[in-house]
């Protein structure tokens, strides 16, 4: 017997704190071998438009969850059938024996894990004391980012940058009556940076979204957005100051614009790159080594983080008796 838990459900049951705990130890086993990643798989489904991608993962260790997301992208849902563009759903199997544990909607699941993996960064590449972050976006994942910064620093004051400026003074709304801190919109970008002790990038932007000279000494950004080639949120002048951290060196070197670009310029070099998160999170490879070290972590997403997040919201739900039992 297996269970279907909706989005509802997944939200009453998985809280920031533990998924940052859940996404560092994937990052660990990532770093230990102690997982199988595939890569992603893209279907197109020409007659209609979309298209079909699956990403599967096997994580050892003492989560031990095999599963896989299977997400379908139909760019005219929108206008066309009045249902979004991105739908997915989770499945995760008991690795024992292939049977199917759970079905559950995996968009908030993404966006938390997603989240949490920038409270790894912070964890690890944040300056203890840091207390500003600058935010650019606020969308779907920048509450997210937040609020994982907020689980591992003690931030007092949050600047957020967007290109509409009622979206920004929305969010800072939002935020600021969730959270009980100082969030304001940023009427100067280049102040705002230079400011931060954390600069989060949560956008589709595909140039660089600030001057990397203005990053303060002990800064840290952590970029989320950019998952093409040819696209980046930061320049290079910020990859040629910080220390280089990924989630999956390999995985970033084929999808992050923010350092193929910088790389086919022949503007760093390959050992530009230190650590992947989970060498760090291991112990293998130091994260910050000092107060004035600018650090920056590039995060492309990695179905091991999407499983190990599936299986705690699965065994709270099963202890909890939440969710919707399937019949055989």
């Amino acid at each position: 017997m297996a269970l279907w838990l909706t989005r509802a459900d997944v939200r009453s049951l998985l809280t920031m704190p533990e998924a940052i705990d859940a996404v560092a130890e994937a990052f660990r086993l990532l770093s230990a071998g102690e997982t199988v990643l595939p890569l992603r798989t893209n279907m197109s489904v020409t007659p209609h438009g979309g298209s079909l991608l699956a990403m599967p993962a096997y994580t050892g260790g003492g989560i031990d969850a095999l599963g896989v997301k299977l997400i379908t992208f139909y760019g005219d849902n929108p206008a066309q059938h009045s249902r979004p563009a991105i739908q997915g759903n989770f499945l995760i199997f008991d690795p024992r024996d292939g049977r199917l544990a759970a079905v559950m909607e995996a968009g908030y699941m993404t966006a938390v894990r997603t989240g949490a993996s920038g409270g790894v960064a912070a964890r690890y590449l944040a300056r203890p004391e840091a207390g500003v972050v600058t935010i650019f976006g606020c969308g779907v994942q920048a509450p997210h980012q937040l609020e994982a910064v907020l689980c591992e620093r003690p931030i007092q004051q949050v600047w957020v940058i967007s290109r509409s400026s009622h979206r920004a003074a929305t969010f800072a709304g939002e935020m600021c009556r969730r959270f009980g801190i100082s969030v304001q919109v940023a009427q100067d970008v280049q102040k705002a940076v230079q400011q931060a002790d954390i600069v989060i990038t949560a956008t589709s932007a595909h140039e660089p979204l600030f001057d990397g000279h203005w990053l303060r000494p002990g800064s840290h950004i952590t970029a989320i957005g950019a998952h093409l080639p040819n696209a980046r949120e930061v320049d290079s002048v910020t990859i040629q100051r910080a220390t280089v951290v990924t989630d999956q060196t390999s995985a970033c070197l084929a999808e992050a614009g923010d350092l193929v670009i910088p790389l086919a310029a022949g503007e760093i070099q390959p050992e530009h790159i230190r650590a992947e998160m989970g060498e760090i999170v291991a112990g293998k490879k130091p994260g910050r080594t000092s107060s004035q070290e600018i650090t920056f972590f590039k995060s492309v997403g990695l179905a091991v983080q999407d499983v190990a997040v599936a299986a705690l919201v699965v065994k709270k739900a099963m202890a909890a008796g939440v969710g919707t039992v399937l019949g055989e």
